[in-house]
């Protein structure tokens, strides 16, 4: 679980610091453009990473493999629909991660295709904001409080069972521990891997 490989580290920290502050920004973006002006308040409406990135979390990430970001706060009762904005909010972080990553690719392939000769260091630099941005997006989409997942899915459910799902929050750290510390995690997030890698394949490769 535990990785001190410096080389990792370093051509890691990009793909990191970017999937974490797309991915709030993008919340704060989409709750501003709602109606609710708490992010900008906060100032979370910016792209710079000391506005987003928990030092602790980010640490986590690279040695075990879980980190968190500074949540963003958000104030429903100033949206117009709170139901359905607030699943756009939560979809929001996750959506410009995919995107975020999808780009990287078109780069690297653009340029591959453009003759260019990337070194190995930026290649692999280029290789993890991808790999990273893509398992940002499908980790956080997770149903599990308060991950991304959970909010759109006590959007969905009714009242009662919504309630009970929120009530799983107090062990939320217990349940991600559990997913980290056996298989399932990796049951989960492999095969979604290769679902997001299979449609970004689909379609660019008329393209390359």
């Amino acid at each position: 679980m535990f990785d001190f490989n410096i080389m990792s580290i370093i051509a890691g920290l990009p793909g990191l610091i970017l999937a974490m502050t797309v991915h709030e920004y993008a919340h704060a973006r989409v709750a501003v453009e709602l109606g609710d002006i708490t992010p900008r308040v906060m100032g979370r409406l910016t792209l710079n990473p000391k506005a987003h990135i928990d030092p602790i979390g980010l640490l986590c990430l690279f040695l075990v493999h879980f980190g968190w970001a500074k949540p963003v706060s958000i104030n429903p009762r100033n949206f117009k629909n709170p139901r359905r904005d607030d699943i756009l909010v939560s979809l929001a972080g996750p959506f410009a991660n995919l995107l975020l990553a999808f780009l990287s690719l078109v780069v690297l392939l653009v340029y591959s295709k453009m003759g260019g000769n990337m070194t190995q260091g930026m290649s692999l630099v280029f290789r993890l904001i991808i790999e990273y941005n893509i398992g940002f997006a499908i980790f956080n989409l997770l149903p599990i409080p308060p991950l991304d997942g959970s909010h759109v899915l006590m959007q969905i459910l009714p009242r009662d069972l919504a309630y009970k799902l929120e009530g799983l929050e107090k062990y939320s750290f217990i349940i991600l521990i559990i997913f980290l510390m056996t298989p399932i995690l990796s049951m989960i997030l492999i095969p979604c891997r290769e679902l997001v890698w299979h449609i970004f394949t689909l379609l660019l490769t008329p393209f390359f």
